[in-house]
């Protein structure tokens, strides 16, 4: 489990919590695709193996599985929970590869208005071929929050708003989010409460660069213009029952409308509600926890024949959490899904869909064990099942892309797989216990059955399954606050190397054949999974000097070895690119912060320091150097 705090998201000036996640050891983000040890790569909004959760309930995008980052709160964040290998045990599909939770904020005793004003602008690129503007592009906005006790009732209130007038030509960013939160503590053992996010907005875009001496400019075929109106509400209530049983209700309507110019519209309702049963037995160290969730959805758009689809996902599960001479602690999780889909059929312009229902069932387990070999130094591991069932976008999409057309899979089947962990956490105290903090070292494997991608099937790309995959990997995290002589200082740091294989991959095998296939695929002649990254290091640090704060963020990414081979044709300049740039790119965030008192900070960020021309997601270029000045309040 990693942590990110909310002071390290606001001192960086992250905007989105996709950026925010950037920062965590193992963790990227490649164009909204959320990866965690490389267990994603990419596919175009189409499924995801990390589940998104805002305060322990689902918010992927019903009929795309897909994260809609701007849709979570960040300026009501308490803090984000990141929960890396299968954890499908307790969370169900889409929790292949991990799960984010986002854990909002409660009122205090004390009433609290927090919030920011920004002000980026983006200076020239160090190629000048690739400086289109005439005038600098720039982004503006801010945030908002107000918590506060009235009696029994906790109230939270939240805005947000982003104007981004982007870098990338044509390309802008403009919505607004509003958000409550509204608990009532009807007694000591009863509380229930509303929450509801409100995103509204406008965003144009394009999928890739136009070329390599204009990557900032986008190929005039694959931009697209966006309006969205997106909301949920939330309620829940808890209970302690007279033997201190603990009893959770949760809830979410997610509703999604997404328009667009070019003929990618789609409409979806999520439904979910879950209840968990919690027994703490003290006499025997033992938390017992179980639940059941149902899910529904409703899916009406232009990209599946334009008409509706309609999903349920039910699921019980359960926990046991036992503790053993005060040293070691065990835990282990079952959880049965049962998935239906009701697809009414369709035409399009290459065939027809035939109507008809679907119904699978599965079993997942999870088993873990922490060791405490010594006073702050632990050892653990993990092994999980892993499950993931296909999105209706992966299954019965019709679209184009930029020019490559994506069609139906209706026989697509379901992901299956499995994770296993080995790891040390080593506490540690320098100078008397001056700076103290913790070292991690893990050896994860991670394999997988019947994996989705989208790949070239001659005709246009398709959702396939492409047989094993299988991860193996080393990840290393070094955390610590404390003093370096008179001044306070704190890091994060982190570093991870994964090995990428398709269990088969074979240019030369049965045409049609999962080895065949991936070879023919790859843009690569080694066997690699494509759009991963090898090596990854991270590095958060900053150092108080009275109320001056100076910071600094650095980010190593090898090159991404491997892309759709058909991508690297048609996509102008791409190859070049990666040729260019063999051994990956490194950049830098700088940042001075002062303190004025209690109340106010202003700082100063300079972004991408020494104008490096790099990509996390290829033919899609990253800011070039920029300056923002934030103002944060807090009353």
């Amino acid at each position: 489990l990693e942590v990110l705090q909310p002071d390290l998201i606001e001192s960086t000036g992250k905007l989105t919590l996709d950026d925010a996640l950037q920062k965590v050891p193992g963790v990227t983000v490649i164009d909204g695709q959320a990866n965690i040890r490389g267990g994603s790569g990419y596919s175009q909004g189409a499924g995801s193996r990390v589940l998104l959760l805002v305060d322990d309930v689902p918010i992927l995008q019903a009929d795309a599985g897909f994260p809609n980052w701007d849709d979570v709160p960040i300026e009501i964040i308490e803090q984000v929970e990141v929960v890396k290998g299968a954890a499908s045990a307790l969370y169900g599909s889409s929790a292949l590869n991990g799960i984010i939770n986002v854990r909002t904020a409660y009122a205090r005793n004390e009433p609290e208005t927090r919030g920011s004003v920004y002000y980026t602008s983006y200076l020239p690129p160090e190629r000048k071929e690739l400086q289109w503007w005439d005038s600098a592009p720039r982004t503006f906005g801010g945030s908002v929050s107000h918590r506060q006790r009235f009696g029994d009732f906790d109230v939270i209130l939240g805005g947000f708003y982003i104007n981004e007038e982007s870098f990338r030509e044509d390309v802008f960013r403009r919505y607004g989010r509003a958000n409550f939160n509204v608990r009532h503590r009807a007694t000591d053992r009863l509380s229930y409460g509303l929450a509801g996010n409100l995103n509204v907005g406008k965003t144009a875009s394009y999928f890739y660069w136009a070329g390599l001496d204009n990557a900032y400019s986008g190929d005039t075929s694959t931009y697209s213009n966006r309006e969205r109106f997106r909301y949920n509400l939330d309620p829940s209530l808890l209970f302690y029952d007279n033997a201190g049983n603990r009893h959770r209700f949760l809830g979410r309507f997610y509703h999604v409308n997404n328009e667009n110019d070019r003929d990618q519209g789609n409409k979806s309702d999520l439904y979910y509600g879950e209840y968990q049963f919690q027994r703490r037995i003290s006499s025997a160290e033992l938390v017992l926890t179980a639940g059941v969730v149902g899910m529904g959805t409703a899916v009406d758009a232009e990209l599946y024949g334009d008409t509706t689809f309609t999903s349920r996902n039910f699921a019980g599960y359960v926990q046991l959490d036992k503790t053993f001479f005060d040293r070691l602690n065990a835990s282990v999780g079952f959880r049965y899904e049962y998935n239906v889909l009701h697809n009414p059929g369709f035409t399009y312009p290459q065939g027809v869909v035939e109507p008809r229902d679907e119904e699978e069932s599965r079993p997942v387990l999870r088993v873990g064990l922490n060791y405490q070999v010594a006073e702050g130094t632990y050892l653990r591991a993990s092994w999980g099942q892993g499950y993931r069932y296909p999105t209706l976008a992966e299954k019965y999409i019709y679209t184009n892309a930029g020019g490559f057309f994506i069609q139906p899979s209706p026989d697509l089947g379901s992901e299956t797989g499995w994770s296993a962990e080995i790891g040390i956490k080593q506490g540690y105290q320098l100078g008397q216990g001056a700076f103290e903090g913790f070292l991690d070292v893990a050896a994860f494997y991670m394999a997988y059955q019947d994996m989705i991608e989208f790949n070239w099937t001659g005709t246009g790309f398709q959702s396939l399954n492409i047989g094993g995959t299988e991860i193996s990997g080393l990840e290393v995290t070094l955390a610590g606050r404390g003093s370096i002589g008179p001044l306070p200082f704190q890091l994060l740091a982190g570093y991870s190397y994964i090995d990428p294989r398709f269990a088969s991959f074979d240019p030369d095998a049965e045409p049609g054949s999962p080895a065949q296939l991936n070879a023919q695929n790859s843009s690569s002649d080694e066997n690699v999974l494509k759009y991963r990254f090898r090596h990854n290091f991270k590095f958060d640090g900053q150092l108080s000097w009275g109320k001056f704060r100076l910071g600094a963020e650095s980010f190593y990414i090898s090159r991404i070895e491997a892309v759709d081979k058909l991508f690297s044709i048609i996509v102008p300049g791409l190859q070049a690119f990666q040729e260019l740039h063999p051994e990956g790119f490194w950049y830098h965030n700088f940042r001075l912060a002062y303190q004025h008192d209690e109340h106010w900070k202003a700082t100063f960020i300079l972004g991408n320091a020494f104008n490096a021309e790099y990509t996390i997601r290829p033919a899609l270029l990253e800011a070039p150097r920029n300056l923002t000045f934030r103002i944060d309040f807090d009353f």
